[in-house]
């Protein structure tokens, strides 16, 4: 493959996450809104997106197998058409049933197109230079995390229709559909074999632990960021257009870290980068609990996308140095477990506020994240990442 190729499909892999990002992260923004569309509670309209989820999750646990069957190209084309029916569905339909089949929609494109990117990224690069490109590809979903609750919150204070926001979610997925017709993706097939020859070692308790806390770190962050908006509308009294600002910061302060952690962590031992960012993490999503400032609440949400922002992708990185030669299907399964993290979101979170509130969630997300620093530390008995 010539550069200019390997520049198509990073491309490609950067915007399938800010294509999945988008879609997770407007979630928080528009639930209100589609509550009153369809006059339900927020509580029912959190099932529906459960939906999304397990359409992400089911995408991406198949795919690992799906990837030897149906080539990339062809299931990067068949995505198009269903994002445009799955639009069409929600542009002209006022069923909550129809609703749910759309979010399925869309969720299982999400998971197939972000399964691709992550395999390009793991297939292109090795080393150092794929923790970094990884960090590079995860910082898309946080621009789009950044970008898209302002927009949502401008749409809505504006009065345009909630689902406008799909429609232009949508336009990523077209960027990424031309992109892919001037493409020539990877042979998977000379790949297997090679990994057949080789005989790739079995998976350990490392990468036990590691699936561990992608779940429970996942949840933990969506718990988190997908109920912010409506904490803050409820608990600390600002308008939608500050709420959304609150997700914002969040984001791009991710994505800042992103690109940081991207640059010094070929000077720092992965596995002891995790423990710190999660024990430095967790002390700032209590603090954050604990306060009702909303001046304070932006800079300790800045503060906590940014030193949370490499967590993921260290998993991920970590995941595919615990054996000689990276599998897909050590990718996949990490993103499995990371993606039943956003499955669970709604069905724990939902039930949680229905009883508790709205914090409680945020207090179960906090016990999710020193869950997964318990978790890192165990970790560093077992970790091979050193050896290979």
């Amino acid at each position: 493959m010539i550069n200019k190729n390997y520049i198509t499909l990073t491309w490609i892999a950067f915007l399938s996450y800010a294509f999945t990002g988008a879609l997770v992260v407007v979630t928080g923004s528009v639930i209100g809104t589609i509550a009153k569309y369809f006059q339900v509670s927020m509580s029912n309209i959190s099932h529906i997106f459960t939906f999304l989820n397990a359409g992400i999750l089911i995408a991406t646990f198949l795919n690992a197998w799906l990837m030897n069957i149906i080539p990339l190209k062809k299931q990067i084309f068949i995505g198009l058409i269903v994002i445009i029916l799955a639009i069409l569905i929600l542009v002209f339909s006022h069923h909550l049933l129809l609703l749910a089949l759309s979010m399925f929609l869309l969720g299982i494109i999400s998971g197939i197109t972000m399964s691709i990117g992550t395999f390009l990224i793991t297939t292109l690069y090795q080393g150092s230079h794929r923790a970094s490109f990884l960090l590079l590809t995860d910082s898309f979903f946080s621009m789009a995390g950044m970008l898209f609750p302002i927009l949502t919150s401008i749409l809505l204070e504006n009065k345009i229709s909630w689902y406008w926001i799909y429609i232009i979610i949508g336009m990523i997925y077209i960027v990424i559909f031309s992109l892919t017709l001037h493409a020539n993706f990877p042979n998977l097939k000379n790949n297997y074999k090679k990994e057949k020859i080789k005989k790739i070692e079995k998976y350990g308790v490392s990468i036990f632990l590691l699936s561990l806390s992608a779940l429970f770190y996942i949840l933990g962050q969506l718990g988190f960021i997908s109920w912010i908006p409506e904490f803050a509308i409820q608990v600390i009294g600002v308008n939608i257009l500050d709420a959304g600002k609150l997700v914002s910061h969040f984001w791009m302060a991710y994505m800042l870290g992103m690109w940081f952690f991207s640059v010094i962590l070929k000077f720092f031992d992965l596995q002891k980068m995790i423990s710190y960012l999660t024990g430095i993490s967790c002390v700032l999503m209590y603090l954050f609990i604990n306060n009702t400032n909303y001046n304070y609440l932006k800079w300790i949400i800045v503060l906590l996308g940014f030193f949370s922002s490499a967590i993921y992708t260290l998993i991920i990185t970590l995941a595919s140095l615990q054996t000689k030669f990276s599998s897909p299907k050590i990718i996949n399964l990490i993103l499995t477990s990371g993606t039943v993290g956003t499955l669970l979101t709604f069905i724990i979170t939902g039930p949680i506020i229905s009883r508790y509130g709205i914090l409680s969630a945020l207090i179960t997300s906090n016990i999710l994240y020193f869950i997964v620093f318990i978790l890192s530390l165990i970790l560093s008995f077992f970790t091979q990442h050193k050896k290979y």
